[in-house]
């Protein structure tokens, strides 16, 4: 059948063509027209040269982008790349999502512009257009590039997400298209940073260059979808949650709503403000998936242990350090308060000598009453006249005119797996000055397992990464303070005998 001018006038308009010519399969794999969700129209009205999307889950925009690059490659001739998170994943979304709309196009259109079909997950049109996806992009040009689950790239693959950053993302004109969107996976890597950056911009109203991120975030409670008859009473935390909500930010919940929550709280658990945030911030208070101290700092923050501090400067502070010779030392500053531990402070550096690490600790200002290093700080020190680290560090530097010196402890020797374990003890009795110690959350909240790509597992392991050196010191404070905790309770034991 021969197009008419009608059907002509109706395919130049764009969200026409979107909403009208592209067929789906719904989440029961029956065959539905696409058509746009509130939350998809939203972003597509609003879209910029470069988008960020923090959102729940199951809200379709991966969906809405196959279809949007598929309609620029067709009648725009454009040139698009997604990005997913696995290669199944790539291979799905090209198989259900790209070749199943174009398969049920109307033939008129296909026969105006043909395909082939590529084995590796491209089609590219006969007048120029291509759509391409895979699990990363580099060389060409792009008008439309997406990449789905950033976040979980940036955690599990931060290689990937590295080579995406400085690879495909190059591969995008100023005025052509980016977005990017995930659910949250912790408070590290690009898919934080750019959230950071995007919502600080968001707020202050300030106008966007085609090279800021435009800052979108869908919330589970603005889907009417997200909603239960209610069938049981709520738990006085979730009454207390949902009382806040409303006070603090103004978002009142139908009953409705909340018996939803409730519902698939009861599912997802610890995950569930990960992937069902009610606001931008609350998204991000969950560590990555494989995280050692997650549902430790899950509770630190619904304790709000993590804030200001009072004021106990007459307390003395120890310190508790990560000791590195090519690489990081971390050091964590922490008081005793009673039965609790305030973590009052935290620095990291790199490529500097132990006279730097006694300028910063005099800086300070604290009153130290000790000093705790593991044990390769009595490793002989090159360049030291044979003597180790522990050595020099007491006969001291000038510093500032002063001769400053550092006694060091020695950690007990203690396996990585169980001082894990001593860290997770510990954290309960924390409290985290969140300002100071920002850098040293965001190591604890981002020291993980490392991920086996071909197993698809954690393996039993730690990561080394840039979390390490700070999660090694606060390990350290854990095992120290641990024993210390341990011979207390013991001689409390006695004195009772």
């Amino acid at each position: 059948m021969a197009l008419t001018d009608q059907h002509r006038a109706m395919l130049r308009d764009k969200l026409w063509r979107l909403n009208s010519l592209y067929w789906i399969t719904d989440k029961r794999g029956k065959k539905v027209r696409f058509r746009m969700t509130p939350e998809q129209l939203a972003y597509y009205e609003g879209m910029h040269t470069r988008n960020l999307i923090l959102k729940a889950r199951q809200l379709g925009f991966t969906t809405e982008q196959c279809i949007i690059q598929l309609d620029a490659a067709l009648f725009e001739s454009a040139k698009c790349a997604l990005i997913a998170h696995t290669l199944n994943d790539a291979k799905r979304l090209f198989r259900e999502k790209i070749q199943y709309a174009y398969k049920h196009l109307p033939p008129e259109i296909k026969q105006a512009n043909p395909a082939s079909n590529d084995a590796a997950g491209e089609l590219v049109f006969s007048k120029g257009g291509s759509l391409y996806i895979s699990t990363s992009f580099r060389g060409g040009t792009l008008r439309y590039l997406h990449v789905s689950e950033f976040g979980k790239i940036c955690a599990k693959f931060p290689d990937k997400a590295r080579e995406i950053v400085t690879g495909a993302f190059e591969a995008v004109a100023d005025d052509c298209f980016v977005t990017i969107e995930s659910t949250a996976e912790g408070r590290a890597g690009a898919f934080y940073d750019y959230s950071q950056q995007a919502e600080k911009q968001y707020l202050s109203g300030s106008p966007l260059g085609s090279l800021d991120w435009k800052f979108f975030f869908f919330s589970w409670w603005q889907n009417p979808k997200y909603a239960l008859e209610a069938d049981r009473p709520l738990p006085q935390r979730l009454v207390d949650y949902f009382t806040e909500l409303e006070a603090k930010h103004g978002i009142a919940l139908s009953p409705e709503q909340k018996s939803w929550y409730h519902a698939k709280e009861r599912v997802l658990g610890d995950d569930m403000r990960r992937e069902y945030p009610s606001i931008p911030a609350e998204a991000f208070q969950q560590s990555v998936e494989g995280a050692y101290y997650a549902k430790q700092f899950a509770k630190l923050y619904s304790q709000q242990r993590i804030g200001e501090l009072p004021d106990n400067s007459h307390l003395p502070v120890s310190t508790y350090w990560d000791l590195g010779v090519g690489d990081s030392t971390a050091i964590w500053f922490v008081r005793q308060v009673g039965e609790e531990f305030h973590v009052i402070d935290y620095y990291e550096n790199s490529g500097e000598g132990l006279r730097h690490y006694m300028k910063v600790l005099k800086d300070k200002g604290y009153e130290y009453v000790e000093h705790w290093a593991p044990h390769d700080i009595d490793n002989r020190e090159m360049g030291g006249d044979g003597k180790t680290r522990r050595e020099l560090a007491r006969e001291g530097y000038e510093v500032d005119g002063q001769r400053y010196t550092i006694n060091f402890k020695v950690v007990p020797k203690l396996g990585v797996d169980d001082g894990i374990d001593q860290a997770r003890e510990i954290l309960p009795r924390c409290a985290f000055d969140a300002a100071k110690t920002e850098r040293g959350i965001l190591c604890l909240e981002n020291y993980r397992k490392e991920w086996d790509d071909k197993r698809g597992c954690w393996k039993d392991k730690p990561l080394h990464d840039w979390a390490s050196h700070g999660a090694d010191a606060f390990r350290y404070f854990a095992v120290a303070q641990g024993r210390r905790i341990r011979r207390a309770g013991m001689k409390r034991i006695g004195g009772l005998a």
